[in-house]
This record gives structure tokens, sequence and C-alpha cells, in this order.
């Protein structure tokens, strides 16, 4: 029971956090409506799954290299702690895929 509980409460952490990025995407002048209509629908963890399960990379992702902000992508958020536990490894492996094809390393966070 311990342990639901302590994965609930990183999902609601991970929902916040993707709402966090929304809104500092907007800040920077970008509006995905697409994502937070996902995050919505689906939270934050739902929403990170489903980018991750298509085979092709978002135009988000595209839009955030362009403002050199691959730091906000939920690629970057997937790998990191805490929130990595709550995907695959097929999922990292994908988070990580993508963002090595435009060149950025998650651990140094550029």
């Amino acid at each position: 029971m311990g342990e639901v509980r302590v994965t609930e409460e990183l999902e609601l952490r991970f929902h916040q956090a993707m709402l966090n990025l929304y809104h500092a995407a907007v800040e920077l002048g970008y509006r995905p409506t697409y994502f937070i209509q996902m995050v919505n629908e689906l939270g934050g963890v739902g929403a990170a799954r489903r980018l991750l399960s298509t085979d092709n990379i978002q135009a988000g992702l595209t839009r955030l290299w362009k403002m050199d902000r691959l730091d906000l992508s939920v690629e970057a958020h997937v790998l990191r702690e805490p929130w990595k536990d709550l995907f695959s490894d097929d999922e990292r492996r994908e988070a990580l895929e993508r963002l090595e094809a435009y060149g950025y390393d998650p651990q140094s966070g550029r």
C-alpha cells in the first residue's frame, strides 16, 4: 500500500512538472496547446507515455531545440530524478535517443 501511495504522489508531482513546463514555454513565447490538452486529458505521465510511444518526433521537441531549451522537454524530464522511475526502460531509451538526435546531453543539460 505504501509503495502505491508513493507512486501516486510522484505521478502528481510529475503532472505538476508538466504544467510548469507548459507555463515556462508560454513565458518564452511558445504555446504548446496540443501538449497541454494531452496533459489535461491524460495526466502528465499519460501524456509523456503517449508522446514517447509514437515513432514521430513531435514538433514541440523541434521547437524547443530551436529555442535552445531542450531542458524544458518531456524527454529531458523523463530521464531526471525522481521522475525516471515512473517510466519503462524502453520509454527512457526513446527519450534519450530523441535528445541525442538533437545533440542534447541530458546529464549535463546541454
